[in-house]
């Protein structure tokens, strides 16, 4: 087959009009054997050495368009609100992670060969720009995927990023508008990328469920017009980057000082941007300009706002509580209803067959367990958790706030302590027969005209009152505020009103 510069080749993809043809038999209905097989093909270029370098940019380039449709549909899948199945969620992961793999090393191996001068590599000089933004996109969606599924992160990421910033800006082309894909909207540039991904996710990485993340990812290149790299420290500088040495972008320190390979990282009018997104998701309007990849509500887009906001625009917050270390187990009960069930009456604690996990240092508002993976199936940010220390018999309940992963592989979990005690307490309709139940984590020392309950996921709805009987006395619960919204809870606080008790035990 003769190739596309005239150089025979028996690769399929050698000619473009065949591969043209190729793609055409793509089953556009099924995007996950789509991506697979275009996951495959550019693999399979990747390795054509005997391909010229703007003829394998000219076929990695198609391959690339035109597998992002089917890449953002499953990205939309993925991150979706809805739970999935584990196994749905793993193969959806597996696809996308390997796709982001592929492509981060079809453009690296483009700018490895350009700068190697191997013939044909001169005419891809005016798609340096394209190429070492397309790459970065690639190296931000392994990170993303890095971080939805908490995992460690492949060193040659920062390295391919770090490779790609240094030749932008070397060869002087840092600032040079490109559009990233075809319908993808307005023009950015590798310095832009570069800052945006990077900022994205020191700030977000271990932090935020995986909605979140996405929704704070999707803002990020929304706002990215406001951050800023500089080889020199700047009052707004949050974040420094080493060209030199590549790893995760580090939060700066009052002693960290300009070096050659440094590049420091900031925001630029980010709050002023913010606030004015904040007044419109606060009347629950998501404005049409930001790319969310699909559609979502302004409650978690909000959030996620405000969360950018604090990383990126605020100094670190100092630690309020210090952290002592100890060796000490917890038996563990995961979700609400495996805490429901952990409290329910008469439960004998002597034959708990519940998850053990290990301490290593505890405040006065949290928690930090160190764990192997495989001892974690199931835990995610924003996950609820039943604690019960050893030989007590009182369980308290935590929410996972923060995931990382260490380089033997074990994930440190982070848990803010809600209450050291809960009561399961029932709720009920006015005038209704059945009961749910609920967790009371007000303690001593709280609002006695307040209580905060954990109940099932939709229960609480801000027009509607409940009933409960609470130590032998009867409430009216009066709706308050939606405290925090799990995928398995609901976290509210009421105002509580005594009720008296008539003859049939109706409150009056």
């Amino acid at each position: 087959m003769l190739g596309l510069f005239g150089k025979k080749s028996e690769h399929p993809m050698a000619d473009i009009k065949s591969a043209q043809k190729l793609l055409l038999d793509l089953p556009k209905n099924d995007p996950i054997k789509s991506l697979e097989e275009l996951t495959a093909w550019i693999e399979s270029v990747n390795d054509q050495t005997e391909f010229r370098p703007d003829h394998q940019f000219a076929i990695l380039r198609l391959l690339d368009e035109t597998a992002r449709p089917f890449e953002r549909k499953l990205t939309r899948d993925y991150f979706t609100i809805n739970a999935q199945s584990t196994f749905q969620e793993n193969r959806l992961w597996m696809i996308l992670n390997a796709f982001f793999e592929q492509v981060l090393r079809a453009y690296f191996n483009l700018l490895e060969r350009y700068r190697s001068g191997e013939k044909g590599g001169a005419a891809l000089k005016d798609m340096l720009p394209l190429i070492a933004v397309r790459g970065i996109n690639a190296a931000a969606g392994r990170l993303k995927s890095a971080a939805a599924h908490y995992a460690l992160v492949d060193p040659a990421i920062w390295v391919s990023l770090a490779e790609f910033y240094a030749h932008a800006e070397t060869q002087q082309y840092l600032d040079e508008q490109v559009a990233v894909y075809p319908g993808s909207g307005g023009k950015t540039s590798v310095r832009s990328e570069f800052a945006t991904v990077l900022m994205w996710y020191a700030s977000s990485s271990g932090a935020l469920s995986r909605l979140h993340m996405h929704l704070s990812e999707r803002l990020a290149a929304h706002l990215s017009g406001t951050f800023s790299v500089s080889p020199q420290r700047e009052p707004g500088s949050r974040f420094v980057f080493d060209l030199q040495h590549p790893a995760p972008a580090a939060r700066i320190g009052t002693e960290t000082a300009a070096q050659p390979g440094l590049r420091f990282l900031g925001a630029d009018n980010l709050q002023h941007r913010v606030d004015a997104l904040v007044k419109l998701l606060e009347k629950n309007i998501v404005p049409d300009e930001i790319n969310l990849g699909g559609i979502y509500d302004a409650e978690p887009l909000l959030a996620a706002a405000l969360h950018l906001t604090e990383c990126l625009v605020s100094p670190p917050p100092a630690r309020r509580n210090t952290r002592h270390n100890i060796q000490a187990s917890l038996s563990i009960a995961n979700g609400f209803s495996g805490l429901i069930e952990k409290t329910s009456l008469g439960l004998n604690f002597s034959a708990d067959d519940s998850l053990v996990w290990q301490v290593e240092d505890i405040s006065t508002s949290g928690l930090r367990c160190v764990l192997p993976s495989s001892d974690t199936n199931g835990v995610a940010i924003g996950s609820l958790v039943g604690i019960k220390p050893e030989k007590q018999d009182r369980w308290g309940v935590g929410i996972v706030r923060r995931i990382i992963r260490d380089q033997q592989n074990n994930r440190h979990i982070g848990i803010e302590m809600l209450a050291n005690q809960v009561i399961k307490v029932g709720l009920r309709e006015r005038n209704a027969d059945e009961h749910q139940h609920a967790l009371c984590l007000s303690g001593p020392g709280g609002d006695a005209r307040e209580i905060d309950l954990l109940m099932s996921p939709d229960t609480f709805t801000g027009s509607r009152s409940l009933h409960a009987q609470i130590d032998g006395n009867n409430y009216l619960l009066i709706p308050l505020e939606l405290v925090e919204k799990g995928e398995d809870y609901d976290r509210a606080r009421y105002r509580k009103i005594e009720q008296d008790t008539s003859d049939n035990g109706e409150p009056n």
